[in-house]
């Protein structure tokens, strides 16, 4: 990614020509699972001199004191401060020392601060007045269902637990219709009047959360009141989630320990707390009007070319489970108004009816064939360097089996409709007809012409005629000067935009759970990140069932059946409120175009390359040494193609071909291996193009208005995408605080933060000692590349950044002088700057050269926003006259 350093508060060296400076901060996206020890490590390491300079020499216990909730405790007196934990009426809590309305105490083993208002000597909560020592024990003593374990004495308190019929509790006290229990190691409330001395289920064990060895596996239902039950790696709530179970869904149970149940359920074995499982499955909404039938067998009837969908409940509107093909066998266990409820493959669902048959008549199998089909011999036809993928369908959306090089020998089976099938080292598939030849074509030679190639791109890398190498006319360069004349005009001044050949997919897994990205292509291979459902991912090869797929700053290997072309639908997500605005800017497209082109924007994209033959002096039929002082390497056999770079006198390139130009010169072909290079006009004008990115919500948010808050909600930020992030972890108030305070899109800051920590864990973001005091940077600012951990830290010690929230809350005040102030407020205006351009007639204080820039930083932020529920997004979309 290249950068220009103008955020640096350091001068910019010179810059040398066709040298492109690297910066520090990119605002982009990447996602991690890691540890959060570092964070509770840094969240005590300083106290306020405020508080400390008014220490009491006594300590003292205090209760607290509230009407209803909870009690925030926080890491610094200040209600801006991060919460470092809640504490419920009554708790008993250390005072070490009180001021400016603050104390400083002790709670559940965690130091903070607390409102003194909230505090009292004496205790108020009826609930811990009696001794914890006169305890008894009681019993469930309920009809049917489970009796709710409560976190406080309310109706409306959280749900923390269920208790079955005859489970064992230890009551502590009773007040007011409400019992302060424990059952197995939750402790919390229940309604009294469903507690008795004696137990009247003999059948059940000591506790609610009892153990149980199961030889033979039982079935089980869920049972919740709503929503769903989470199916778990492993018996814990951080465990992650493999499925997400309904209400009255079959589970085998195999055991019971500590609360959770090992189950099987679709065919996947998990854990599931035990309390939300029952002996007879609940009826829900969707099938209570079903009646209930003698289960049968049934065949789905449909076109061999259609599936049905196997929805959730008995609606088409309902999300579908699975698809199923023609002929398919199911069991039916009710049929009711024209909706079926059936068991397929371990899942249970509904389906239309008038599309099952209690017989299939199996189709007459075809004819045996007496004639052996006509083959021909052909030969794969691309340009050098260059491959064409064989592929498992007639269509270029299928899996690619294979990557075919130039003058690999086929035998051809049969053509249509612009492809041929093929058999090739003893596989079958299909491949372009136009990139086949009945001669095997000449080695090292692009002679043989390839017409009318199918829509798409079926080659590989490096395939496709780069824009603008149409040989034109045009004045030649002298040799040793470094400019040639023409400039673009000749066919190649961007006229015709080609889009990149980019494949981007989404992950499209179960809901709820997630896709292995694993370092090679093999189920054995190491896990390097988990995508979720709706993942953007961009995908650099497919072969044999994987795809090698880019997301999130990560590259690895997923099992290609778990993408597919279009978003899947998340049940549980409302998504975007989007709003659009337009800014029109005096300047057309074209003229943007050749004011970019003057400051020759970069691009990591590779082109042909060429060289008049008379800047080369030959050492073989195949190479040479560069002649004179510099010469340029141009984007097609002529002086009229752009510049795509340099190279200096004593160099020594490849010779791949030569070309006749229409100057009359010969230009050589050549292998010009540098990283960035000069980007053609075609390419340049189709980034600065705003309509080349509205057709999806993740292309357009390099439109997004860095400038307005998104409105997001701190605890779900803090579970869905801050969660396991280190230092950053439960600081989503502190990043909406500093959106809210200077203007700037809290998500954005967030995303910034991740890259720049590597989700958390850098050194710079954990804490370095400046002048015996610890600093922290959490956005890379003043981070150099030569010496970034000393130079980040020491701009973080001038800029009074002692806590991370300072350095959360005044690295956001930097960005926003830097950019968001000075009206460049989304990616897009960041990257090209139009209004600047319009009024100077120049490219100027621009983010970074490269023209891909901000479009490469949507696919991190489209991901960011999709963990989340509801968001709100402002676009401001530009024009050009």
């Amino acid at each position: 990614m290249r950068r220009t350093n103008v955020l640096h508060t350091k001068p910019e060296q010179p810059r040398m020509p066709g040298k492109v400076v690297k910066k520090a901060m990119i605002p982009t996206f990447c996602f991690a699972v890691l540890s959060t020890g570092a964070f509770h490590e840094a969240v005590y390491a300083e106290q306020p001199n405020s508080v400390q300079s008014s220490v009491k020499s006594k300590v003292t216990t205090k209760y607290v004191n509230i009407s209803s909730g909870s009690l925030n405790l926080r890491k610094t007196p200040s209600t801006k401060a991060a919460i470092v934990t809640s504490l419920a009426k009554g708790t008993a809590v250390t005072v070490y020392s009180e001021a400016n309305g603050w104390a400083k105490v002790k709670a559940n083993g965690k130091d903070g601060y607390v409102s003194t208002s909230f505090l009292s000597a004496a205790n108020s909560d009826s609930f811990t007045k009696q001794s914890t020592t006169q305890t008894v024990t009681k019993y469930v003593n309920i009809a049917s269902g489970s009796l709710n374990l409560r976190e406080n004495a309310s109706t409306g308190s959280k749900v923390i637990g269920s208790l079955k019929k005859g489970s064992t509790v230890t009551v502590y006290s009773e007040a007011k219709g409400w019992a302060k229990v424990k059952a197995g190691s939750k402790i919390g409330y229940v309604s009294t009047s469903f507690l008795t001395s004696k137990d009247s289920n003999s059948n059940s064990g000591s506790s609610g959360f009892t153990n149980q060895s199961i030889t033979t596996p039982v079935t089980k239902y869920v049972n919740v009141s709503s929503g769903s039950l989470n199916m778990r790696n492993s018996a814990s709530t951080s465990a992650s989630i493999i499925v997400k179970l309904a209400k009255g869904t079959s589970v085998k149970v195999y055991s019971i320990t500590g609360g959770w149940a090992k189950v099987e359920a679709y065919g996947k074995t998990g854990y599931v707390s035990s309390a939300f499982l029952g002996e007879k499955s609940q009826s829900t909404n969707n099938d209570s009007s079903l009646s209930t039938q003698k289960i049968t067998t049934k065949y789905v009837n449909i076109k061999a070319s259609s599936k049905l969908n196997v929805r959730k409940s008995t609606s088409t509107s309902s999300a579908i489970i699975t698809k199923l093909t023609n002929g398919t066998e199911v069991k039916v266990i009710s049929e009711s108004k024209g909706w079926a409820k059936i068991r397929v493959n371990g899942q249970q669902g509904f389906v239309s009816s008038e599309f099952l048959v209690s017989k299939i008549s199996s189709p007459k199998p075809p004819p045996p064939k007496t004639e052996t089909p006509k083959t021909v011999t052909k030969y794969i036809n691309v340009k050098l360097g260059s491959s064409l993928n064989m592929r498992t369908a007639a269509s270029t959306k299928a899996s690619v089996l294979l990557k075919l090089a130039r003058g690999v020998e086929v035998t051809v089976y049969s053509e249509a409709n612009g492809w041929a099938k093929i058999q090739v080292y003893g596989k079958t598939g299909y491949v372009s007809s136009d990139f086949l030849t009945a001669t095997k074509p000449v080695a090292g030679s692009d002679s043989n012409t390839i017409k009318n190639p199918v829509p798409g791109s079926n080659t590989g890398s490096g395939s496709n005629t780069s824009p603008g190498s149409n040989t034109g006319s045009g004045s030649t360069t002298a040799p040793g000067s470094n400019t040639g004349s023409g400039s673009g005009s000749s066919g190649n001044n961007g006229s015709n935009q080609s889009k990149p050949t980019v494949v981007e997919k989404y992950v499209n897994v179960i809901y709820g759970s997630s896709l292995n990205m694993r370092a090679a292509a093999s189920a054995n291979a190491d896990v390097i990140s988990k995508l979720a459902r709706g993942t953007l991912v961009t995908v650099l090869s497919e072969a044999n069932g994987w795809s090698q797929v880019t997301a999130n700053g990560k590259t690895g290997y997923v099992s290609s059946q778990y993408l597919s072309d279009t978003a899947p639908f998340n049940p549980n997500t409302t998504g975007p409120s989007i709003e659009k605005v337009y800014e029109s800017y005096n300047i057309s497209l074209a003229d943007m175009v050749k004011i970019e082109m003057a400051s020759n924007p970069q691009t990591d994209k590779k082109y042909d390359t060429y060289i008049r033959s008379d800047a080369l002096t030959l050492t073989s039929p195949t190479s040479g040494i560069v002649n004179g002082p510099s010469w340029n390497v141009r984007g097609g056999a002529g002086a009229e193609y752009w510049n795509v770079g340099q190279v200096k006198a004593k160099d020594t390139l490849q010779i791949l071909a030569t070309v006749k130009g229409k100057d009359g010169f010969d230009w050589y072909k050549v292998a010009y291996n540098k990283t960035w290079v000069n980007a053609s006009p075609n390419d340049v004008s189709y980034y600065v193009n705003p309509k080349n990115f509205l057709g999806t919500t993740a292309n357009s948010l390099q439109f997004l208005k860095l400038s307005v808050t998104t409105e997001l909600d701190a605890k779900e930020v803090n579970n869905r995408v801050l969660s396991g992030k280190g230092i950053l972890q439960g600081l989503a108030a502190t990043f909406i605080t500093a959106g809210e305070k200077y203007g700037i899109n809290e998500m954005y800051l967030i995303a910034h933060a991740l890259l720049e920590t590597s989700n958390g864990r850098s050194e710079l973001a954990n804490g370095v000692q400046v002048n015996g005091k610890k600093v922290y940077n959490m956005y890379g600012i003043g981070a150099y590349d030569a010496d970034a951990i000393n130079s980040g830290a020491q701009f973080a010690y001038n800029s009074g950044w002692f806590t991370p929230e300072d350095a959360i809350i005044g690295g956001a005040q930097f960005i926003a002088n830097g950019y968001i102030n000075a009206g460049q407020d989304t990616l897009y205006k960041m990257r090209w700057n139009p209004r600047a351009a319009a009024a100077n007639g120049r490219a100027t204080h621009q983010y970074a050269t490269d023209i891909g820039w901000a479009a490469k930083q949507v696919k991190q932020m489209y991901n960011l926003y999709s963990l989340i529920d509801s968001y709100k997004l402002v676009l401001e979309i530009p024009q050009y006259k």
